[in-house]
Parts: C-alpha cells; structure tokens; sequence
C-alpha cells in the first residue's frame, strides 16, 4: 500500500508542477501522513509548500482559524470543519490548493452518529472552489488511515 500511496504523490505532484501550482495540506486523523508521502517525493519542495497537523482542536483554532462555534455545533468531525480546515490551510500558505482530512480512526472515539471509520476530506483549489465528502471507511485504525490518505491524494484535482 505505500507504494500505491507514493505513487499517487508522484501523479500529483507531476500534475501540480506541470502547472506550476503548490499545495498544502491540513491533517488531523492522518497525523501528517499526506505530507509525509507527498515529501517522499524527490523535488516536491517545487510543489509542496507545507503541511499543518492539528491534532487537537485548539491547533485547529490556532492554525486554521476553524471557529470555536463550528466545533461546538458540528463536532470535529464534520463536513464543516473540514471546510474551515482546507480554507485556512490555503490561507496560511502560499498554496494554490490544500487537501484537509478530519474523521475518526479507532479504536475508540466513535459514536451512534459518528462511528469509527467517520472520515472527511475536504479539497480546495482557487480556480474551482471546495469539495468535500464524507467516508465510512472499515477496518483497523492502519487501515482506516491508509484509505484516507489514499483517498485525499486522489481526490485533488486541478
């Protein structure tokens, strides 16, 4: 599975440099595993410009400007966050895209409405506007990690 997941790093940063666009990503179930592959990429300094992992909800706060009162009503874990998210992580860089994941791993943290396995991904790029989607992924707290950064790097698109 890494090398599935380098691969798609490489596609996408061929595709970022071919139009001689940056990215940034914003990583809280990840722990900064986009990054990471994203930087296994010999030259990706072209084309990556940084990363931010927020783990917690003060970082979130205090990095990507995610708003006390989305915590509060929605949770950590939702499309909303994701939103805010993905739009701080473009405007704290010098990014001309981000990729923002929140979601719960396992093996705990899950509830009735947000079991484990709850992920979203947000994507933003300046010329097309956010996307975002929401994941019930399965299986163990690797697996559910793996699939979501598998997921995020596919889903950029420019």
């Amino acid at each position: 599975m890494e090398n599935e997941l380098f691969e798609l790093a490489q596609q996408l940063g061929r595709l970022l440099a071919s139009k001689g666009k940056k990215i940034a990503t914003a990583e809280s179930c990840t722990g900064g595993w986009i990054a990471q592959m994203i930087t296994e990429v010999p030259g990706s300094s072209a084309w990556f410009d940084r990363g931010f992992v927020t783990y917690s909800n003060a970082a979130k706060m205090q990095m990507l400007d995610v708003k006390p009162e989305t915590l509060e009503k929605y949770g950590a874990v939702s499309a909303q966050t994701a939103t805010e998210m993905v739009t701080g992580a473009l405007a704290h860089s010098d990014a001309d895209c981000a990729i923002a994941v929140t979601g719960i791993a396992g093996p705990d943290g899950g509830t009735a409405k947000k079991p484990v396995g709850t992920v979203f991904i947000a994507w933003l790029n300046k010329n097309q506007g956010i996307k975002v989607v929401q994941q019930k992924l399965t299986g163990n707290r690797h697996q559910i990690r793996v699939q979501t950064v598998k997921i995020a790097l596919e889903g950029m698109k420019l």
